[in-house]
């Protein structure tokens, strides 16, 4: 089998483009012709050996080995920003506030932390996880230099969407029975007031005609899910970070309506944050599309045409 080398030029082209939902807003962005770029996937084909695109409609969609490719360059375009980062940053100094959701805890915040570390151990971190309200008061009152969070309602003035994530009803990994099919009022389980997804929740079983009770609540994602792992009732999350005592569940076996997306956006407090704000928002960007399930819909991801 012949070596190769794959460019990361045409790698950072390609990912762009798949970010930005077009290679010719990926062009405008990385400064180059929508031709220069045409010939850069052409050539990314070509060291591939095999198709990356599709015909889909009227642009293109990503083969299976397309999908693969993709998740392998931003793996090498993450480590060559990281030692570009590691060499030409290393008196980055200072802190940053960071804020994050609580489903993105466990499931981010880890792999976000080391690899800022390892480039910049200079560089203080101050992270928060809290609620999306929360999170955008503090970005507004200046509290937080950068915060990952679920829309709230509130537009701020510097954030940037990241993806519609689907809501999914979740109930215990060994599965019981709910009771919608008698006729008694769903047990809901759900974080205290205010809370997006617990709204989210009953406003979409009123549609539906569908009884409900508040079975539980708590302050803490934690308590939600050793309320559900115990059967005391279902609540919506999405797939990001459930324990394994948990599951999703398809809404039409379970009798149950279909739940909406929930727009997630990187907020952030300044217009042209500190260096130090911005690198850790680069990272923090992409260890949450790392996260994010298929189905989520980032930057308006409909594949366009290059030109």
């Amino acid at each position: 089998m012949r070596r190769v080398t794959f460019d990361l030029d045409v790698l950072r082209s390609f990912v762009t483009g798949m970010e930005l939902g077009s290679f010719a807003r990926a062009a405008d962005r990385l400064g180059r012709s929508t031709s220069a770029v045409s010939a850069q996937l052409k050539k990314l084909e070509e060291q591939a050996a095999t198709p990356i695109f599709r015909k889909s409609g009227r642009g293109l969609a990503l083969t299976e080995a397309g999908e693969t490719m993709l998740g392998y360059a931003r793996r090498l375009l993450e480590l060559n920003d990281e030692a570009a980062a590691a060499l030409h940053d290393v008196e980055l100094e200072g802190w940053v506030r960071l804020g994050l959701q609580e489903d993105f805890g466990e499931a981010v915040l880890p792999d976000v932390l080391g690899r800022f570390a390892r480039a910049h151990p200079k560089v203080k971190i101050e992270a928060r996880i809290a609620r999306s309200y929360e999170l955008a008061e503090r970005i507004t009152s200046g509290n937080l230099d950068i915060a990952l969070a679920w829309h709230s309602g509130e537009t701020l003035p510097y954030s940037r969407h990241v993806a519609d994530v689907q809501m999914r009803w979740i109930g215990p990994a060994k599965r019981i029975e709910t009771s919608l099919r008698d006729g008694e009022p769903l047990p809901l389980v759900a974080l205290e007031a205010p809370c997006l997804l617990r709204t989210v929740a009953t406003e979409t079983l009123d549609r539906a005609g569908l009884s409900w009770r508040m079975a539980f609540s708590s302050p803490s994602l934690g308590g939600i899910w050793a309320a559900v792992a115990a059967g005391l009732g279902l609540t919506i999350r999405t797939d990001i970070g459930l324990p394994a005592s948990v599951s999703a569940m398809t809404p039409e076996i379970a009798g149950l309506p279909a739940l909406p997306k929930m727009a997630l956006f990187l907020h952030r407090k300044d217009a042209e944050p500190e260096p130090v704000a911005a690198r850790l928002a680069d990272i923090l960007l992409e260890a949450a599309r790392q996260s994010l399930p298929d189905n989520a819909r980032a930057d308006d991801s409909g594949l366009r045409n290059v030109a």
